[in-house]
């Protein structure tokens, strides 16, 4: 019996049928936060990985992050913030 890791993977921009197709039928796409495509589903093993990774680069997909999901993580992932930053930090030296 082979055990299989959950997966989340973020991508800069709407990503349609089309890019993603072969990962269609064992994952779900979600649009819901705009400019961000979220995939996720069940990875088999690390060459499946690699082969999501490798299609996801060969047609120019931006990752932003990819990571294995906890069973708490998957019911509440939080987004990460790409929206521009507002506040102006600086570093100062004494």
């Amino acid at each position: 019996m082979t055990t299989t890791t959950t997966y989340e993977i973020v991508i800069k921009g709407r990503a349609t049928a089309r890019f993603l197709r072969p990962l269609l039928d064992d994952f779900a796409i979600d649009h819901s936060v705009e400019g961000i495509t979220r995939v996720t589903g069940d990875v088999r093993d690390a060459s499946h990985l690699h082969g999501i990774v490798a299609h996801l680069t060969s047609v120019g997909a931006e990752l932003i992050s990819i990571g294995p999901l906890t069973p708490t993580r998957q019911s509440a992932t939080v987004m990460p913030d790409l929206s521009p930053s507002t506040t102006n930090e600086t570093n100062t030296r004494s």
